[in-house]
C-alpha cells in the first residue's frame, strides 16, 4: 500500500460507500478493501480498491500497513453473525494492532436490547436477549477490551436504522422507498404510530469520521446524531409528499416474518428484532453532541436526497 493512504476501509456496502464520500469531498485519499475486487459504481480517482479476506489477519495487516485510520464497516451475512461476526472482528483487531492504526466500528443498536420505550444512551447495560445482539455485545466488548489492552486505539459509532442512498438492506431501504416509488405496496413491521428513531447514512458517515479525528472519542461507544425521532407514520408522510403519491403499507407480524424467513434467512431473522418495532424506539445522542457538536441533516432534504438516488437507479 502506497504510504501516503491515511484511511483504508474494510467493506464497501453502504456505509463503507458513505465514510468513502465524506473523506474524498475532504481531499483525503482512501483505500477501500473487499474479497471480490469489485465495486457496482466508478470510483473517485483519490480512491483505490484492494481485495482481501478481512477473516485472515495476515491479509489485514498488508491492507493496512502505512494506514493511520482503518475504519470496520464489513460484516457477516445477517442471519450469520452469531456464529461469523465475533471470528471477524478478532481477525480485524489482530490485523490492525499490528501496524498501529486506529480501529473505528461502525455499530448498531442491538447489544441493548429491549429498553421498555426509555430513550437508548450510551450507559445502558449490554442487556440484550437475542442471538444477534448477544454477537453485538460480544464484539463491541472484544474491540473495548482490545483497546483498554494498548492492543490498538478503538472507538465505536452507533446509529440506529438508517436510510439514504445505497441504502438498501434496511427497514427504510429497498421495503420502503424502492416499493413507493413503484407504486408498490410497503411491507413494514410493528406499530407504526410508535416513534423509531432512523439515522441518515451520511449523516452516520460524517460523524465517524468526527470520531476518527478526536482523541478523546477512543476506548468507548458513541451514538451518533439523527434527526428528530418520527413515527413511521410520519416518516412516510414525508416520503408521498417528496415523491407525489400516496403510499400503500401493510405491516406484517411475527408469523408472517417467520413463514418468509422459510425462503429469506434474512427475513426470518427480523423476527427476533421486532421489539423494535413494538415500543417506542428513542436514540439519544446527546453525549456525542455535547462533546463534538452535531451536524444533522433534516429528514425532509435526506428524503430528497434518497429519493434522488433511487430514482438514479431505474
Amino acid at each position: 500500500m502506497s504510504q501516503q493512504i491515511k484511511h483504508v476501509i474494510l467493506g464497501t456496502g453502504q456505509l463503507g460507500l458513505a465514510i468513502m464520500d465524506e473523506l474524498v469531498a475532504a481531499g483525503q485519499p482512501v483505500t477501500l478493501v473487499n474479497r471480490s475486487g469489485g465495486v457496482n459504481e466508478p470510483l473517485p480517482a483519490d480512491v483505490s480498491l484492494e481485495t482481501a479476506d478481512c477473516n485472515n489477519p495476515d491479509d489485514v495487516a498488508r491492507v493496512t500497513e502505512g494506514a493511520e485510520v482503518i475504519f470496520f464497516c464489513v460484516q457477516p451475512a445477517y442471519h450469520q453473525w452469531p456464529e461469523q461476526f465475533p471470528p471477524l472482528a478478532a481477525s480485524i483487531i489482530e490485523g490492525v494492532s499490528r501496524n498501529e492504526a486506529r480501529l473505528l466500528f461502525g455499530d448498531n443498536l442491538y447489544m441493548y436490547g429491549a429498553t421498555a420505550g426509555q430513550p437508548i444512551h450510551e450507559d445502558l447495560p449490554y442487556a440484550a436477549e437475542t442471538r444477534k445482539g448477544q454477537a453485538r455485545a460480544k464484539v463491541a466488548n472484544m474491540l473495548l477490551d482490545a483497546h483498554k489492552a494498548s492492543k490498538v486505539a478503538v472507538t465505536i459509532g452507533r446509529a440506529s436504522d438508517f436510510y439514504g442512498p445505497r441504502v438498501t438492506d434496511s427497514m427504510a431501504g429497498e421495503m420502503l422507498f424502492a416499493a413507493a416509488m413503484q407504486g408498490k405496496t410497503v411491507n413494514l413491521v410493528g406499530n407504526l404510530d410508535l416513534p423509531h428513531t432512523l439515522t441518515y447514512i451520511r449523516d452516520f458517515a460524517r460523524a465517524l469520521v468526527t470520531l476518527s479525528e478526536n482523541e478523546a472519542a477512543y476506548g468507548r461507544a458513541w451514538h451518533v446524531p439523527s434527526a428528530k425521532t418520527l413515527t413511521q407514520n410520519q416518516f412516510i408522510k414525508l416520503v408521498e409528499a417528496e415523491i407525489g403519491r400516496p403510499i400503500k403499507v401493510r405491516t406484517a407480524g411475527k408469523l408472517i416474518m417467520r413463514l418468509l424467513g422459510i425462503f429469506n434467512p434474512a427475513a426470518g431473522e427480523v423476527v427476533e428484532m421486532m421489539y423494535e418495532f413494538e415500543e417506542p424506539f428513542v436514540v439519544d445522542h446527546s453525549q456525542f453532541a455535547a462533546a463534538f457538536g452535531t451536524q444533522i441533516t433534516p429528514h425532509k432534504q435526506a428524503i430528497q436526497e434518497t429519493v434522488a438516488w433511487y430514482r438514479q437507479q431505474e
